[in-house]
């Protein structure tokens, strides 16, 4: 296995980072499928319009594993409008690469950030969609297949 993934990944596989839930959470986003096997659930607390703390509950592989875990450090303590920027090549680039197959994942993470947001931003009484854009499953596409 380490032969295919980088020290980053694996170090993020094995002791990830913000592991777990916050149940005073101000927005809470789950993307995945338990059909395909991953599933991310992130929360986020706000404090003046930064992302205060950030946690995460994944189910699935060692690849999905640690691309939430980066995920979350890299917005912690940053803003809303920051984190939205957060793109899956980030992620995947932060982790040195992952396998073709395993890309999905860093999408998983992305998106499952940007429900969040958009939960927070349901929870404040106002529209997400133009803030955060349309959410989509990456999963869905590989369930198809």
């Amino acid at each position: 296995m380490a032969q295919y993934y980088s020290d980053m990944v694996m170090e993020h596989f094995t002791n990830p980072r913000n592991v777990g839930e916050l149940e005073d959470a101000d927005g809470v986003g789950e993307i995945g499928n338990a059909k395909c096997g991953d599933i991310m659930k992130m929360y986020i607390k706000v404090k003046d319009g930064h992302i205060s703390d950030v946690k995460f509950k994944t189910f699935g592989c060692g690849s999905a594993i640690a691309t939430s875990s980066i995920a979350t450090e890299m917005i912690k303590g940053k803003t809303i409008e920051e984190a939205l920027k957060l793109s899956n090549k980030a992620v995947v680039e932060a982790l040195g690469g992952l396998p073709p197959h395993k890309i999905h994942c860093s999408v998983l993470a992305e998106q499952s950030i940007k429900a969040a947001i958009a939960d927070y931003y349901r929870r404040q009484g106002v529209d997400p969609t133009p803030l955060v854009g349309e959410l989509h499953d990456p999963d869905e596409k590989i369930c198809e297949l």
